[in-house]
């Protein structure tokens, strides 16, 4: 419902959000050379405890992406056209090993924030990436057009990622390396609010009869 209620690049960032069990900030983080669409996975890089990791891309997105990263392209080359830009942020130690980088494509936010601005360490004219708390807001706007009777922000999507993963079967080890959790209790949470059986198991009863009303059928 949330999705259907947003469009464009707000509805990209959102299914993203689901579709790969981000956190919102990593969502945000995302560089373009992160995104690859060959192998359909994102590579998250200082997430939470300073870990990385790769997690699932949904194909469905493989052709918005590109479009995305057109228009980052786009925006880039606006940029560079402006005296005194200095380029996207990059850490210390890839600024002075990569110097160029940070006019490079690769190195771009895939979600670049709509003006420039000063960055308040260095002062030198940058574009950020999108505001975090803005799209928080976005999510919870759409969740309260879809009249959901719950609470609803951008992490809601993370924890649906992870419930329907376990609730199709997937091992609770990969939903764990998907979330990056550092600990497999904390991704066991999720087991306790799917809607059947215990720990999500489903009982090997349900499949039996579910095969011989389908033959029955048939």
């Amino acid at each position: 419902k949330i999705l259907t209620h947003l469009e464009g690049t707000h509805r990209l960032m959102a299914a993203m959000l689901y579709g790969s069990g981000l956190r919102r900030i990593e969502l945000v983080r995302l560089r373009v050379k992160d995104v690859d669409l060959d192998y359909q996975q994102l590579r998250i890089w200082q997430a939470k405890g300073g870990k990385h990791r790769l997690t699932t891309l949904a194909p469905e997105l493989i052709q918005l992406l590109r479009a995305q990263i057109l228009r980052v392209k786009s925006c880039l080359l606006d940029d560079l056209e402006i005296a005194g830009y200095g380029g996207v942020w990059m850490p210390d130690a890839l600024a002075r090993k990569y110097p160029s980088a940070s006019r490079e494509l690769a190195w771009q936010y895939l979600f670049p924030a709509s003006r420039l601005s000063i960055d308040p360490q260095d002062k030198v004219l940058r574009r950020h990436h999108y505001d975090e708390s803005s799209f928080n807001k976005i999510i919870r706007s759409a969740a309260k057009a879809c009249d959901i009777g719950k609470p609803v922000s951008s992490h809601t999507l993370r924890h649906s990622f992870a419930t329907h993963l376990l609730q199709s079967g997937a091992d609770i080890r990969t939903v764990q390396q998907q979330l990056g959790h550092s600990d497999v209790t904390t991704t066991e949470i999720y087991t306790h609010v799917l809607q059947r059986g215990a720990q999500g198991v489903r009982s090997p009863l349900s499949q039996l009869l579910e095969g011989l009303e389908q033959a029955a059928l048939g």
